[in-house]
């Protein structure tokens, strides 16, 4: 079915406001969208920060009436704000009716990681079937490989010797890398996550490979088992590494190797710091203003 799309250009702290305004006129959604190409890495814990100029939108069922809508907003703004408020500058327009997750479909598409590795959606033939493919379909996990530090750590990946190797994917997301590392040789995957559906979305894409739930267990934080891995990967971002550096430390056995991405080339330097305590850590690999840092555990 068509809709009326309704995007009005508030500043952050309005926000709510025209949300709640949006959803008393019946609208069936809103989203919020950055305006001005704003990037918000990583925000404070318990803030839900928002770009200097934002776009909120809502969606109305196509017969809705907008003028009527827009009065509405109207009445409701000066009667919260006073009389000589006015609406925020706005765009309407009818999105005409289309299979939007085909049209999803159609651009995600096989994706190549080093000399061996390569991540197809299911729906998708692979371009060569005797390469390692990783069969994944996005879901509410982080993880897909369109990411630059995901790539980074999937490359990382695809170069290393994994046979028999026990792997930690701390922050496993939707899997990917545990599973990359099963494929690419690793005998056993401890998957670990403090989001729930991770752990379900990683499960199912373990099946869809066709791999053994005995190859890959996935814990809450809390649950994680005391291993001493061969290799940890842990692509989170900077703060929550910094804070982990003595439980990922733990993880790893004299000799073993880390890698740790989510971060900004700016970051990079005091991370790398705080991990060469007791790993020789190398050279950064910068990808797109995203870094990956590598080192092994002294013993």
């Amino acid at each position: 079915m068509p809709w009326l799309q309704i995007r009005l250009a508030v500043a952050p702290d309005q926000a709510e406001f025209y949300e709640d305004l949006l959803l008393e006129a019946g609208c069936a959604a809103v989203t919020y969208q950055d305006a001005q190409d704003e990037p918000i890495f990583e925000p404070d814990l318990g803030t839900t920060p928002l770009w200097s100029q934002t776009h909120i939108t809502g969606l109305f069922d196509a017969e809705h009436d907008l003028q009527a809508t827009l009065a509405a907003l109207q009445d409701a703004q000066q009667t919260a704000l006073g009389e000589q408020s006015s609406l925020p500058s706005f765009h309407a327009e009818i999105l005409e009716d289309k299979d939007w997750e085909r049209a999803w479909m159609d651009t995600y598409h096989p994706m190549q990681f080093g000399q061996r590795l390569w991540v197809c959606p299911s729906w998708r033939e692979v371009p060569d079937p005797e390469a390692v493919n990783l069969m994944l379909d996005p879901g509410l996990a982080f993880g897909t490989g369109t990411h630059p530090t995901t790539a980074l750590c999937l490359e990382w990946l695809d170069a290393q010797e994994l046979e028999n190797r026990l792997v930690v994917d701390y922050g496993c997301g939707s899997g990917i890398l545990g599973i990359a590392a099963l494929l690419l040789g690793a005998k056993e995957v401890i998957a670990v996550d403090i989001d729930p559906q991770a752990l379900i979305a990683t499960q199912d894409n373990l099946t869809r490979n066709q791999l053994t739930q005995e190859r890959l267990s996935t814990y809450l934080p809390p649950a994680t088992p005391s291993v001493q891995a061969d290799v940890l990967v842990a692509n989170i971002l900077a703060g929550p590494l910094a804070q982990l550096y003595p439980t990922l430390d733990a993880l790893v056995r004299p000799g073993g190797k880390i890698l740790l991405s989510g971060l900004l080339s700016t970051q990079a330097e005091e991370i790398g710091a705080v991990y060469a305590q007791t790993f020789d850590m190398e050279p950064a690999t910068e990808k797109e203003g995203w870094v990956r840092l590598t080192g092994r555990r002294r013993s």
